[in-house]
């Protein structure tokens, strides 16, 4: 938490874009050492790598904390990552969705759905073995009494990796974790998740190889990248400004309109919420009360209906690279949360969490091998759960811009049924706690 060489967030800013602007400079170099090391590690990656090596190093920082005039602590935040969730990301799912095919999407069939609920079960079954196999070795690190049973706080990570950050509260709210020791639940959530969703961005540089190992039929999803690829080179046009200020008019006007909305729709569920008799039905139904739900789902429904209008046609004029360039300033910005040193702060946490995903893993593997399901299905269905609707378009659109509408409707419904997923986890780990 000490504070960062740079802490303005327009010096920060001019920073993630100049390392993003290398990244995609060094990439296209055809020959030499960045040719073989793009070939190893993906553009994704380091877009998301670099920003965390200057945030470990304390060049930059997501948060930090400083002393006022009368030696008070305060915590000072960064503001980059909230802009970039809540404006760039919204903005870039309506345009990369304005070319969907909607029919197309359904047409990819069952398989998304199954690596979807496979991945829900291995973070259910994961935290309950990860307490299992730790507790072998350190018994104390699984162990705790009352509220300050390590278990509680483990509910935290299931709400999360599961939904998101509404049903992470959710969980908070129903087993009442020691507030004061929450921090390290937190530090797990950021390194874990974030080492994961490194290796599934590695994993897309070689997903051919993988998907031969799989013995995956990715012939729906060539089609509809083949079939989305050929209407942008039939309304493909060199883009006027006319062209660029609609663009930005009708992915702006609905983050707008989305903002407007969830903020009535939030408030309106938050208290139909609150007046539910039933704790159970109460904490379930909590993600409802979240306005960054709303917000993606408004800007998803409202790029989908104009998906059906003549808008799609801006395809052809850049819309889904114009929407790239805003995930890409988000991927920048969630590397920057990612300290690398938090790994060695409480290493008993992280070696739970790093076991609890390796299972999330395992099984993904074994599911996507017995089925034959391609790699995009495990990634987007691992981050659908893990990462949530801010990093599931990310993981989906590497495959290609079409596909990043997949990973928000997985990721929707990964917050329907975060909570009662994350209970059912819970249960187990306490469970698994006692014995």
């Amino acid at each position: 938490m000490s504070e960062p060489i740079f802490t303005n967030d327009a010096i920060v800013f001019g920073i993630l874009l100049i390392s993003l602007g290398f990244v995609f400079y060094t990439e296209n170099i055809k020959t030499g050492f960045w040719a073989k090391f793009y070939k190893i590690v993906p553009g994704l990656f380091m877009a998301y790598f670099v920003p965390a090596l200057f945030t470990t190093f304390r060049i930059i920082a997501p948060e930090w904390e400083t002393e006022n005039a009368v030696g008070e602590v305060v915590k000072n935040e960064s503001q980059l990552y909230y802009v970039a969730s809540r404006f760039l990301l919204p903005a870039a799912l309506v345009l990369m969705t304005l070319s969907i095919d909607l029919k197309a999407i359904f047409n990819l069939g069952s398989k998304a759905l199954v690596m979807f609920f496979t991945g829900t079960i291995g973070i259910i079954i994961g935290g309950p073995i990860a307490i299992l196999l730790i507790s072998i070795f350190s018994p104390e690190t699984v162990g705790g009494a009352d509220f300050d049973a390590v278990w509680r706080g483990l509910s935290t990570l299931a709400g999360s990796w599961i939904g998101g950050g509404a049903n992470q509260t959710a969980m908070l709210e129903i087993y009442q974790y020691n507030p004061s020791k929450y921090g390290g639940m937190v530090i797990v959530d950021i390194v874990v998740a974030n080492i994961w969703m490194a290796i599934l961005l590695i994993g897309i540089g070689k997903k051919d190889k993988i998907d031969k190992w799989l013995g995956a039929d990715t012939s729906a999803i060539e089609e509809l990248k083949q079939k989305v690829s050929k209407f942008t080179q039939k309304v493909k046009r060199n883009p006027s400004l006319t062209d660029l200020m609609i663009m930005l008019a009708i992915a702006f006007g609905t983050v707008g309109f989305g903002h407007f909305a969830a903020s009535y729709l939030s408030v309106y569920f938050s208290n139909l919420v609150t007046g539910i008799t039933s704790e159970v039905w109460k904490n379930i139904f909590t993600f409802l009360g979240s306005s960054f739900f709303w917000l993606i789902s408004i800007s998803t429904i409202v790029a989908i209906i104009l998906s059906y209008t003549k808008a799609k046609n801006y395809e052809g004029a850049g819309a889904s690279k114009i929407g790239s360039v805003c995930i890409y300033i988000l991927v920048a910005t969630i590397g920057m949360k990612m300290d690398l040193a938090m790994i060695f702060d409480n290493l008993g946490l992280i070696a739970i969490g790093l076991v609890w995903m390796t299972i999330h893993a395992g099984l993904l593997i074994l599911v996507a091998k017995l089925i034959k399901a391609p790699y995009f299905f495990l990634a987007v269905g691992s981050q659908a759960n893990v990462g949530g609707a801010a990093s599931a378009p990310i993981v989906a659109q590497a495959f290609h811009p079409s596909l990043a509408t997949v990973g928000v409707l997985l990721a929707v419904f990964g917050y329907a049924i975060g909570t009662i997923g994350a209970i059912l986890c819970t249960i187990l780990m306490e469970l698994s706690a006692t014995l």
